[in-house]
């Protein structure tokens, strides 16, 4: 049995009301079939106000086991530097933060607010928020650069806006089942084997990618989102094309750009108005390129793409 405790920071709940609709395992499966206790979660849990802080206090002092902490949300250290108004349990949010990530097994950071600061680290940042290990791509975060939990890794993280709730579920069942061993995380502390592909892979629109047949309009069911509206999708890695939400659709496959939200620069540009949705060029060239294409390259490919696109890459391909 591996006891598991959720806490929240700054933040929307996205990921909350991700992970409660897993399916591969579920929410359920994860005390049924996998042996976790989950102590408290914020909208599972029963104990409140003397009896949730008479809990977190045990799991500090140690007279009760803390296997697994899971952190959404960024932790608050404003207004000048106290993280009062983000009070909880008795407490600022931080205090608790700090403390149980000493003394826990594992620590996952779920969300991209509590991997990298996310939308509320956007500039000028005022809440002074960050991750627990990371502020954007800086290595560091609330819990510092050296930080290792009493298993001997780092914060575990899975980001996204929100993150899938099948990424959170199997590497919760992973670290409790003993197999945190065999996950392998890359630069940013996210498991590989969600995060070593890119969200172009797998996406229905990579024919037109391939031929530079673009898309002008959301929802359009045809031709490649990257050209004009700022799809991420050949820069993020993420497997949202692999596996796909509700099972069913993704955003690419929607007609909606990427927006990159499992990287740590998540929201890029700050959301500044005419960066969002629209592809950054320069004398017709991509700011930003897939990975190892360099300009170059991409315009002799993008020229000879279009030139020997087929007729049918423009056509609708949903049409029966």
């Amino acid at each position: 049995m591996a006891n598991l405790l959720w806490l929240q920071g700054g933040a929307c709940s996205g990921n909350t009301m991700s992970f409660l609709n897993a399916e591969e395992p579920s929410a359920c499966d994860l005390v049924t079939d996998f042996g976790i206790n989950i102590l408290w979660h914020p909208s599972l849990g029963l104990e409140l106000g003397n009896n949730l802080q008479q809990l977190l206090k045990d799991c500090v002092s140690g007279k009760t086991k803390l296997d697994i902490f899971v952190f959404e949300g960024t932790v608050v250290n404003a207004p000048d530097g106290s993280g009062e108004w983000n009070r909880f349990a008795g407490r600022p949010m931080k205090q608790w933060v700090k403390e149980l990530s000493q003394i826990a097994d594992f620590v996952v950071a779920i969300g991209d607010c509590a991997t990298w600061g996310g939308i509320p680290a956007m500039a000028p940042n005022p809440s002074e928020s960050e991750g627990l290990q990371f502020l954007k791509k800086n290595h560091g975060g609330f819990l510092g650069k050296e930080f290792k939990s009493k298993a001997g890794l780092p914060v575990i993280n899975i980001p996204g806006c929100p993150a899938h709730p099948d990424w959170v579920t199997q590497i919760l069942v992973a670290v409790a089942t003993g197999r945190a061993g065999d996950l392998s995380l890359d630069d940013y502390q996210r498991p590989k084997t969600f995060f070593h592909s890119f969200t172009q892979t797998g996406c229905t629109r990579n024919m037109h990618f391939a031929y530079k047949v673009s898309t002008t309009e959301f929802g359009q069911r045809n031709g490649c989102l990257f050209y004009d509206l700022g799809c991420r999708g050949p820069m993020t890695h993420s497997p949202c094309n692999r596996i796909l939400w509700n099972r069913v659709s993704s955003k690419t496959r929607a007609g909606m750009p990427c927006l990159g939200c499992t990287e740590p620069e998540f929201p890029f540009f700050d959301l500044a108005p005419g960066t969002v949705f629209k592809t950054q060029t320069v004398m017709g060239v991509p700011k930003e390129l897939p990975r190892d294409m360099d300009k170059v390259a991409y315009l002799k490919y993008s020229g000879a793409a279009k030139t020997v696109a087929p007729a049918w890459a423009e056509e609708d391909m949903f049409v029966v």
